[in-house]
């Protein structure tokens, strides 16, 4: 499986149907994030109309929570059957978005994922009406970019140099050097970037976001799956230290299931005898 579908895949898997697919996403971020809000919120969009999109589309089927699941893709790293699922709603544009992604997210990948125990999951939440308008342009930049298997670099490429790019009148031409510099195609990236590509994806990922009650950047989740509520993770201490806990004690309680399961199952084959 090539990095580009790891970063971007459906959660079937090859050979599974969509119908399927859309079921097990579908279950994998309720899992996390507890239940879609009852009632969908107001949500204000607007028409991409044309070259580079920096604001929300209209996106047919987003009214359908089942529709809305398969239409959102976030940016996957991990073991997609780990037991541990790490959610963020991001914005590209926001600061404490680049703190996490710069402080905390390196944690996570080396001591969490590379590990096993739990897997990433990003997803765009651009607050374009929040003072943040570069953040949709931003956020495009990167599905732009996992087009080309980098993704994850582009998406710290961002976040690392926020503060250079953010306060620019138009930040396009200085994303197709970020571009240029991660060695990507840059005529492809550049023609993908001033265009209305991923717009779908991106304005899917914010309403998805809207709909679970997030309401700033970031929001970070931590969650088993199987239905059971997660956590929302606070930004006022060391989310690290939070975040690492709640891994801790979800693989613990599920060691500890699993042991008092085995061990029921072999007191009743000694006692069938």
């Amino acid at each position: 499986m090539s990095k580009k579908n790891r970063e971007r895949k459906a959660a079937g898997k090859a050979g599974t149907s969509a119908g399927t697919a859309t079921t097990k996403r579908l279950y994998t971020i309720l899992g996390v994030v507890g239940v879609l809000v009852v009632g969908f919120v107001g949500y204000s969009i607007v028409s991409g109309g044309g070259q580079g999109a920096t604001q929300p589309i209209e996106v047919a089927g987003m009214d359908d929570p089942g529709q809305l699941v398969a239409l959102a893709q976030g940016m996957e790293m991990g073991d997609e059957d780990a037991t541990v699922t790490i959610v963020e709603f991001g914005d590209y544009q926001c600061p404490g978005c680049a703190y996490f992604a710069t402080t905390v997210e390196p944690q996570i990948e080396a001591e969490l994922v590379e590990t096993g125990k739990a897997r990433f999951i990003f997803y765009d939440f651009p607050l374009v009406g929040s003072g943040h308008p570069h953040s949709f342009l931003a956020a495009r930049g990167v599905h732009c970019a996992m087009d080309q298997d980098r993704g994850w670099e582009y998406h710290k490429a961002l976040y690392s140099n926020q503060t250079r790019w953010s306060l620019l009148g138009d930040p396009t031409n200085q994303f197709v050097s970020y571009a240029s510099e991660l060695g990507l195609d840059q005529g492809m990236f550049n023609s993908c970037l001033r265009s209305d590509q991923h717009a779908d994806v991106v304005s899917a990922n914010l309403r998805l976001g809207q709909e679970l009650g997030v309401n700033g950047t970031p929001t970070i989740l931590v969650g088993e799956g199987g239905g059971a509520p997660a956590k929302r993770i606070g930004m006022a201490s060391d989310p690290w230290i939070e975040i690492s806990a709640e891994v801790e004690r979800i693989l613990a309680a599920q060691g500890s299931t699993a042991a008092t399961s085995d061990g029921a199952a072999v007191e009743e084959e000694g006692s069938g005898g």
